[in-house]
């Protein structure tokens, strides 16, 4: 049994938001990550792909996620599941915070790009 204080919880800026990292292989020992996403009002993502699936459930905001052509529009309360290997991009027009749990260790590649990384609040 692990316990993570919220003291504890490791934290990721990006250019585009700030992930929380809850639980995950090197902060808690579990094969599943859980993390919390910030994302600030008029800010999007990245167009990439992970290669696990992902359980997104919006806790405030909206936000819209192009999910391989399809515009999906998410409000609080809303869950996603999103299927490994599709290509996503979020972005918001008034912000929004998530919270998301993923197999772990998983690995997204960056569809403009073509670089691979193991994102660091999922390690």
């Amino acid at each position: 049994m692990s316990v993570i204080r919220s003291t504890d919880a490791r934290r990721t800026e990006t250019p585009n938001a700030v992930m929380t990292t809850y639980a995950s292989p090197t902060q808690g020992g579990t094969g599943i990550a859980m993390w919390r996403v910030a994302m600030e009002p008029a800010h999007a993502g990245p167009r990439h792909a992970m290669d696990t699936e992902q359980v997104w459930t919006f806790l405030t905001g909206t936000a819209v996620v192009d999910l391989d052509g399809e515009e999906l529009v998410l409000g609080t309360g809303d869950t996603l599941v999103l299927p490994a290997d599709v290509p996503r991009r979020f972005r918001t027009d008034d912000g929004y915070t998530a919270v998301v749990a993923s197999p772990a260790p998983s690995l997204a590649v960056n569809l403009d790009t073509g670089d691979r990384v193991a994102p660091p609040w999922i390690v």
